[in-house]
Formats: structure tokens, C-alpha cells, sequence
């Protein structure tokens, strides 16, 4: 454990509050960040993500909305040509500016399975297997790295093997590539050296062994999860209130850099990150993000920063050692913003590890995927929830209804006034909206045209029957990258439900009820 005091990243994520908002006496807490400007009504974000957005990647409000649409559809995509493709499969990531997942494939007899799936294939020589059995080879000798050498990485993008490396070193970290049995690689350089996160100050923070000040990441049933460097199995920590709170059940750094501390029962689990504009946004899951995608981050010392999802399973070689299976960004941070949560849209992504550079200049930051945190320690996240729940109107509050309760093949749903039946209950699963008796929400004949009708069918799973709500409040079906709308605006009980373009419009924002 390093000797330096830990500063967290006061994540507001997981808000495991019971008394008081008072910081920790003798530290001080975080100066109130001003006031963003309000989320226009019809994009259903929190504000304070709006605002890092619009000011961190420089987007209007309607490239917000219609990235968050792209985005909540890549990961379904993603997932589902993985599992189909096999060792065809050579990665995904969402280029700038696209509307559209990309998917590299190494046979090109599957381009067409790629198009139908709603993502456009990009021809490779090296497969995923292939390119994550090179890294595999260069984390079994991490030991033998020379100093120089930054990290490496699979870049989907350029279908290699990356080493990064200072500069002036290339040669050397060729060698080590070499000497670990990797085929040929890219060499990168980077001049400064990745730094886990440490800082003395203190701010909304929980205390470890009475003296070092870290920061919650995400809620879990029975406590929460954060960074490994931050504490060693068996540290007792205090709350941001400096009752006590819990003890680490479980840590490690290097190699990793996750921990999960279990909290005693004066504490509540959330499913909240702090926004750092006086409230929280809602963590609904942790599916994970594309690369390409756009993320944000919640920390004490720099509040809410957003920027792109750079790159995934990446080897760092911190002066203490190195950590592997990290993922990339350029949402900034500081000393002091380290154990915070990393979330895309609503979905959980990960805990701050480290990384080079400030909110000043610029930097790039890697984070410890929260998934791994949580099938490691066999966690739950404490998410909102949205098992048989309704599927409610942000334009006029009706519910998306089976008519009459028939649950028959190819009935079209409609709009109706919200009343609790089994007509209104959409369980999420396996990315499908079905009801209670295996059915589910359906583009009539798999159509992608605009004006294709809403119905329930038998559930298959196809591409018809995958839907994404996205951070924005869009019902997305990834084949499509199309949303599920209000036809022609009708506010009437039995309006139907149509396929169309995201507009961001009203009568296409959806919330589970």
C-alpha cells in the first residue's frame, strides 16, 4: 500500500449516506460547482450531464440525444455478433461522428450477418482470439517490461497489438514484445508515465486505517466498490461523516486495482452517482459500453467530467507494478479523483484507477471495469430496477398496453391510461421487453423502415425483439438504430406505436413506471 494518503474520488455515485452531508471534520469538502443550465424537457437527461457533455465533447443538444442512441444500441449489437461470429469476431467500436456500430470481421462471407444485425462490418486479417493471445503473452511477462514501456493494448481499430512506450525506448519495447512471444506490434510513445490517483486532501471521501482518504465507486448490496490501491483486506474505513462505516472484504493492487468494502448496517445502498450539481444520476445496470462511446466520470477534485471510451482491456505499467484488463478514456481527472465511478448513459462501467495529465491540459485516464469487480467478489450492483414494470410516456403519462389483454400473435400494443394490470408489465430480458406469458414487444416482420408497426409476437430473441432505453429516455432497437414513437402525435387512449427515426421528440421518451 502506497504511503501516500489516498484522496477519493468522492463519487457521488454511491451516495451511501444516513445522517449528514457534513465532510469529514479537519478536511476540506468540495466547493459547490455553479449551476448547469436545464436539460431541454423533450431530452430526458439529469443536468448535470447534459452540461459535462455539452462541455467536455463540445455537442448540441440534438448530437447528445442522438449519441446516446447510437450508444445504448452498440453494446446489444456487439454482443450479439460476438456470440454469433465466434473467432470471425476481431473487435467493435462506434468511429467519430458514425451512427452506426463498427464490427471487424475476418471473413467476409459474414458481412451481410454484420448488416443485419445493424452494424457495418470492416474486413481484418487478424482475428480476436488471435490479437487477445499476443496479450495474453506480453501480461505473462509484464514483469520483464522495461520501465519505459507505458502499457499495452488490443486496438480494434487498426487490428494490432499496441505497445506504448517512451520515447526514444521503441526498440526496446519491440524487444519486449519479441522476447514475450507476441507477433509484430504498433509501437506508440507516450511521455508520461500512468500514476494511480493519490492525493492528502480530503473532501466527500471515506477514511481508511484513520488516515488515508479515498472514494466510494458504486453501490453493491451489503457495501461498495472502489479501488485496490486505496486499502489492503481487513482496513476498517469511516464514512464522509467519520462514523464508521466498514471494513475492505476484499483487494487487490497491483495485478488489478479493485476492492469491495462491506458496510455495517447504519448504511443504505443506492443506485446513485453524484453529479456534482446538487443531485445524482441513477445507475440502471452495467452493461458495458462500446468503444467510441461517450462517458463521464464522478470525483471530488474535478467534479463530472465526460469524454470517449478510447479503448478496453488495456496492461499498465504503474511504478508499482502493472495492472491489466483496464479500460481508456479522455474524461479527465485529478490526484484525488481515484476509487470514483465511470458510467455511460446509466449503465455502471467502472472505479479510477489512474492515469497521466490534469483537467488543464488534458490527460488519459484508465478505470478498472466494474463487471470484473463484481463477478470476482460474486456482487450485485444496486441498480433502480426495471423488472415487470410499465413502459410510461414522458409526453402524457399513458402506459404501453396489450389491448384487452390479449396476449395473442401479431397484436398490435397501443397507448393506454396507466392501471397496474398484466397488460402494462414489460419484463426486461436478454434484451427483449416481454410479458408474462412469453411474449414480446415486436417490430411487425423485423421491418427497419420508418412506420413499422409495434406488436407482441412469441419470443425468438431475433433482432426484431431487442430493445435499449437509453439514458436519453429512447427506446432503441439496435437493428434498426431506430425508436419506438407515438404515431402522429396522438395523445387519444389506443394510439399505436410505430418504428421511426430518433427525433428526440417527446412522443418518442419513455420511462419504466
Amino acid at each position: 500500500m502506497p504511503g501516500a494518503l489516498v484522496r477519493a474520488l468522492a463519487v457521488g455515485a454511491a451516495a451511501l449516506t444516513t445522517v449528514a452531508l457534513t465532510p469529514v471534520a479537519g478536511h476540506a469538502g468540495p466547493q459547490p460547482a455553479p449551476a448547469p443550465a436545464a436539460a431541454p424537457a423533450g431530452l430526458g437527461l439529469d443536468p448535470g450531464m447534459v452540461a459535462a457533455l455539452r462541455r467536455d465533447l463540445g455537442l448540441d443538444d440534438r448530437q447528445i440525444a442522438q449519441r446516446l442512441a447510437v450508444e445504448a444500441a452498440a453494446p446489444v449489437v456487439e454482443q450479439r455478433l460476438r456470440a454469433a461470429l465466434g473467432d470471425r469476431f476481431a473487435g467493435a467500436w462506434i468511429p467519430a461522428g458514425a451512427t452506426r456500430l463498427t464490427v471487424a470481421i475476418t471473413d467476409k462471407n459474414q458481412a451481410a450477418r454484420v448488416r443485419a444485425e445493424g452494424a457495418v462490418p470492416a474486413i481484418v486479417q487478424r482475428g480476436g482470439d488471435a490479437l487477445d493471445a499476443d496479450l495474453a503473452r506480453l501480461d505473462r511477462n509484464g514483469d520483464a517490461a522495461p520501465d519505459a514501456v507505458r502499457g499495452w493494448s488490443v486496438d480494434p481499430a487498426t487490428n494490432s497489438v499496441v505497445v506504448t512506450t517512451k520515447p526514444g525506448t521503441e526498440a526496446a519495447a519491440r524487444r519486449f514484445a519479441a522476447a514475450s512471444g507476441a507477433a509484430a506490434v504498433t509501437v506508440r510513445t507516450a511521455a508520461a508515465q500512468p500514476v494511480p490517483m493519490y492525493d492528502t486532501r480530503g473532501g466527500d471521501q471515506y477514511v481508511i486505517n484513520g488516515n488515508t482518504l479515498c472514494s466510494v465507486g458504486f453501490s453493491v448490496a451489503g457495501g461498495f466498490v472502489t479501488a485496490g490501491h486505496c486499502g489492503g483486506a481487513g482496513s476498517p474505513t469511516l464514512g464522509y461523516n467519520n462514523v464508521a462505516q466498514g471494513t475492505f472484504a476484499g483487494s487487490s493492487f497491483p495485478g488489478n486495482d479493485y476492492a469491495w468494502v462491506r458496510t455495517n448496517g447504519n448504511w443504505t445502498s443506492q443506485p446513485w452517482v453524484n453529479n456534482y450539481s446538487g443531485g445524482n444520476v441513477t445507475v440502471a445496470g452495467s452493461t458495458e459500453a462500446a468503444i467510441g462511446s461517450s462517458i463521464c466520470r464522478s470525483g471530488r477534485t474535478t467534479g463530472w467530467r465526460c469524454g470517449t471510451l478510447l479503448g478496453k482491456n488495456e496492461t499498465i505499467n504503474y511504478a508499482q507494478g502493472s495492472v491489466s484488463g483496464l479500460s481508456r478514456s479522455n474524461a479527465c481527472a485529478q490526484p484525488g479523483d481515484s476509487g470514483g465511478s465511470w458510467i455511460s448513459g446509466n449503465q455502471a462501467q467502472g472505479v479510477t484507477s489512474g492515469g497521466t495529465g490534469d483537467c488543464t491540459s488534458g490527460g488519459t485516464m484508465w478505470f478498472q471495469p466494474v463487471n470484473e469487480i463484481l463477478s470476482v467478489y460474486g456482487l450485485s450492483l444496486t441498480t433502480t430496477g426495471n423488472a415487470g414494470t410499465a413502459i410510461v410516456s414522458n409526453w402524457n403519462n399513458k402506459c404501453v398496453d396489450v389491448p384487452n389483454s390479449n396476449f395473442s400473435d401479431g397484436v398490435r400494443v397501443q397507448m393506454w391510461n396507466c392501471n397496474g394490470t398484466g397488460a402494462q408489465r414489460w419484463e426486461a430480458t436478454g434484451g427483449t421487453l416481454r410479458t408474462g406469458n412469453n411474449m414480446c414487444l415486436d417490430v411487425a416482420w423485423g421491418s427497419t423502415a420508418n412506420g413499422a408497426a409495434i406488436q407482441i409476437a412469441t419470443c425468438s430473441g431475433n433482432p426484431a425483439q431487442q430493445w435499449v432505453l437509453s439514458a436519453a429516455g429512447d427506446l432503441v432497437n439496435p437493428q434498426a438504430n431506430k425508436c419506438i414513437d407515438i404515431d402522429a402525435w396522438n395523445g387519444d387512449d389506443g394510439a399505436v406505436l410505430v418504428l421511426w427515426e430518433c427525433a428526440g421528440t417527446l412522443n418518442q421518451k419513455w420511462r419504466r413506471g
